[in-house]
């Protein structure tokens, strides 16, 4: 599968680093795609919902395997989105403190003229987390792009995170596992 080249349709540093780790060809495509989705949606189903949505604009591709992506963060019934500043990621990250959260992502790729989506769900467990913790993580690893205001793969990966239930890169942003398991069908 390696010989093949992907049109990522992301902004996600992450996303395009874990496929360049798993040695595919990938060019980064723009991608301004409407984001918001019914507030009555069922929230497990949003990051789907979403990576369908940003795929949209690239139905009409027939040349071209392009793949979009959205991860959410749940809390609960809560979508953690990614914070707006210091005060939001510090709320977030004071309420996933001591918790179990999910992280889900939609994936939505289109080979061939055919659009296939799906989502993949990781739990994770975040230890008790202190004030100067969460203020030193917000300080040092600028948690502003991120979905539920961490990341898995910095600070927070390595001393927050107690455990996960699922694909660690999942949590990064990209269940690349399952989608080489659901693109090779």
């Amino acid at each position: 599968m390696t010989h093949l080249k992907f049109h990522l349709a992301s902004k996600s540093p992450r996303r395009h680093q874990i496929f360049a780790d798993a040695g595919f060809k990938t060019e980064i495509l723009e991608n301004h795609a409407d984001e918001h989705f019914d507030p009555g949606m069922p929230v497990r189903e949003v990051a789907e919902h979403l990576a369908r949505q940003k795929a949209a604009p690239f139905c009409s591709e027939t040349n071209k395997t392009v793949i979009t992506a959205d991860t959410t963060v749940i809390l609960g019934e809560e979508i953690l989105n990614k914070p707006n500043n210091e005060a939001h990621a510090t709320e977030m990250l004071t309420k996933l403190s001591g918790k179990m959260h999910e992280v889900i992502t939609g994936v939505c790729y289109i080979h061939q003229g055919k659009q296939t989506s799906f989502s993949e769900c990781t739990k994770v467990w975040i230890k008790d987390l202190s004030k100067l913790e969460i203020e030193q993580y917000i300080q040092n690893y600028q948690p502003f792009d991120k979905a539920g205001a961490y990341g898995i793969q910095d600070w927070m990966g390595l001393v927050g995170v107690q455990k996960i239930e699922g694909c660690y890169y999942n949590v990064m942003g990209f269940p690349m596992h399952r989608f080489i398991a659901e693109f090779s069908k």
